[in-house]
């Protein structure tokens, strides 16, 4: 199976190997292409522009021409994912889909943390789409200076604030926690109050199953 990776950050390429690799199927194949001039568009502008909606689209439209799934894994981006789907002739998700999904048939109360700011709307949208089906609350976090510091270059102390803020969560009560974003994943290992849903791991599951569902094969 061949799965289509669009990135926005060239980290973010590693987790996703990392989770192939977990999976131990030899017949799965990922391919990256890393987007960084459209996250920046999007930093400029402000806002999710139509144009830059456009331009994603197109890019997504190439990349599934010679797979069997997409996934795009930047949530700032993640709106785009919908106007892909009218002429993208393979499943194309959105990285947090799986996420939102599993997280909300885990509990009835989700906290979801994010570091980027920009990823705020959309990732509320999607998350409480999926807990239509459920009933479950959704509650959103902004990690203050985390996406700086990750901008910076000075991940370690980005992903020490992203644990911090999960292991806050977890002594709040919370249940079930998640890292919405990739770049966050890498935090996960630190928290120790709580083990937090991260999305490369359920994003790859869902795109896989997509594709499977699409080509008729058995899942």
């Amino acid at each position: 199976m061949r799965i289509a990776c669009l990135h926005t950050i060239e980290s973010n390429i590693e987790p996703f190997e990392a989770a192939r690799r977990e999976r131990g199927d030899a017949s799965l194949t990922l391919r990256h292409e890393v987007r960084d001039d459209l996250l920046a568009a999007v930093g400029r502008a402000g806002c999710f522009a139509a144009p830059i909606v456009a331009e994603t689209v197109a890019a997504l439209q190439a990349l599934a021409a010679d797979a069997d799934g997409v996934l795009l894994t930047c949530s700032t981006l993640g709106p785009a994912v919908a106007p892909a789907h009218r002429v993208c002739p393979v499943p194309v998700l959105r990285v947090d889909q799986g996420l939102a999904r599993e997280a909300v048939r885990q509990g009835d109360q989700v906290l979801v943390l994010c570091t980027a700011a920009t990823t705020l709307s959309s990732t509320r949208e999607l998350f409480e789409a999926e807990a239509r089906a459920t009933g479950a609350a959704i509650e959103m976090r902004h990690v203050p200076d985390a996406w700086d510091h990750f901008k910076a270059g000075r991940l370690e102390r980005c992903y020490a604030l992203t644990a911090e803020a999960a292991d806050e969560a977890f002594r709040e009560g919370a249940k079930t926690v998640v890292l919405a974003q990739v770049s966050m994943a890498a935090a996960a290992p630190l928290c120790r109050e709580g083990r937090p849903f991260v999305s490369p791991t359920t994003g790859l599951k869902a795109v896989m199953l997509a594709a499977r569902m699409a080509s008729g094969a058995s899942v």
